[in-house]
C-alpha cells in the first residue's frame, strides 16, 4: 500500500511542476530555457521515482524530491504553500501506507 499511496502523491506533483514551469516561463523568473528545461527535468525525476518506490532508496529520493519542492518556494513564494500541503499529502501517505502495510502482513494478505 505505502508504494501505492506514495506513487500517487509523486504523479500528481508531476503534474503540479507542469504548471509550475509555466508559471516561472510566464513570468520571466527565468531564462525560458531554464524554466521549462528544469521543469521537465524535474517530472522526469518525480515521475522515475514512482518506479524506484519499491526499493527503500526509492523511498528516500521521494523524501529527497519532497525538500527539493519545498526549495522551489524561494523561487516563487507561493509554492511554500502547496510544497507544504504535498509534504503533508506525503507524510500522511506514508504512515498510513506503513500501518496498512503491517496490518496486511499481521493478517496474512499478500501485497497487490
Amino acid at each position: 500500500m505505502t508504494e501505492s499511496l506514495l506513487t500517487i502523491v509523486l504523479g500528481l506533483e508531476a503534474a503540479l511542476m507542469f504548471f509550475v514551469a509555466l508559471t516561472v516561463f510566464g513570468l520571466d523568473i527565468l531564462p525560458p530555457v531554464v524554466a521549462l528545461g528544469g521543469g521537465i527535468a524535474f517530472i522526469v525525476v518525480l515521475l522515475g521515482a514512482t518506479f524506484a518506490l519499491r526499493y527503500s532508496w526509492g523511498v528516500w529520493l521521494g523524501w529527497a524530491l519532497q525538500v527539493a519542492l519545498l526549495a522551489l518556494g524561494f523561487l516563487l513564494p507561493a509554492l511554500f504553500i502547496s510544497g507544504a500541503i504535498f509534504v503533508a499529502i506525503w507524510i500522511y501517505c506514508f504512515v498510513t501506507g506503513r500501518r496498512l502495510d503491517r496490518r496486511n502482513a499481521a493478517l496474512g494478505v499478500a501485497p497487490q
